[in-house]
């Protein structure tokens, strides 16, 4: 009699089930990195890097929860980075180089338009981060503490803060 179920499966198998992930929560963690870069080019880009790195990581997959739960976790780290980026080349430039339109710009300055985001976009790096993860991801706050490396603590007051900051933006005249 077996003690414990060997969770392992077939890297043919896990490789479907990375498929079924990506289709069933790609645009839901496009939406969390456009969020939190501002930009949906980046933001696609982080999401399929994110894919890359937790496939290769994970070439057997335990439980899609946890590889989810690893996988926003990861696109909350590279926008991190991808921030840094550009912060650093912003520094590194002595004349900023001029946008290049897209069409995906198009429809991100059609979201930008709206007072939410807009809103958002003035928060401190972790509200804006706590805020999207409880509310655009219904992560629990266990899971946000787990996901930005901080305490339970932290999160609430995050939180707090951040849905405080929120009010006094919408209530504000643009």
């Amino acid at each position: 009699m077996r003690t414990h179920q060997n969770l392992d499966v077939s890297p043919e198998r896990a490789a479907d089930a990375l498929v079924n992930l990506y289709r069933s929560h790609y645009r839901s963690l496009v939406t969390l990195a456009a969020l939190l870069l501002d930009d949906t080019a980046s933001s696609e880009d982080v999401v399929q890097e994110a894919f890359i790195r937790v496939h290769s990581r994970n070439r057997r997959t335990r439980d899609p929860e946890k590889v989810l739960a690893q996988l926003r976790q990861t696109v909350v780290n590279l926008s991190r980075s991808a921030l840094r980026r550009r912060l650093l080349g912003l520094k590194l430039l002595s004349k900023p180089m001029p946008d290049m339109a897209s069409a995906e710009e198009g429809a991100y300055d059609q979201l930008e338009r709206d007072s939410l985001i807009k809103a958002m976009k003035s928060l401190q790096r972790r509200q804006r981060e706590v805020l999207v993860l409880c509310y655009f991801v219904d992560m629990t706050e266990a899971q946000i503490a787990q996901t930005l490396g901080i305490s339970l603590g932290s999160v609430k007051a995050y939180r707090s803060r951040g849905i405080a900051s929120l009010r006094v933006a919408m209530e504000s005249p643009a």
